[in-house]
């Protein structure tokens, strides 16, 4: 879980789960571009490709290569695992 708290806590990585969040299913070259425009986030492929890497360590982005392209898609079930750690109490429990 340690991984989900780390890839979460930078800025471009979180406008990434966004873009993909928006549009699942994206090149590289297309996140630059949606990051760019959307978010003022100008940095090269290389830097958001090893942000990609780290996503995809932490669960949260999978990959699929179809020919020369890799498409990327947003996975949220690391972030069920951070919810349910941390369940809120019942209403009924609360002593007046």
């Amino acid at each position: 879980m340690g991984d989900v708290f780390k890839a979460i806590a930078d800025e471009t990585r979180r406008a990434i789960l966004d873009e993909l969040a928006e549009r699942d299913e994206q090149t590289l070259f297309e996140i630059c571009g949606r990051l760019a425009v959307g978010h003022g986030l100008a940095s090269s492929r290389q830097a958001i490709s090893q942000h990609l890497e780290i996503l995809e360590d932490a669960g949260l982005v999978r990959t699929e290569r179809r020919g020369r392209y890799k498409y990327h898609f947003l996975d949220t079930a690391p972030l069920q695992l951070i919810i349910s750690r941390w369940p809120r109490p019942e209403e009924n429990n609360h002593a007046d």
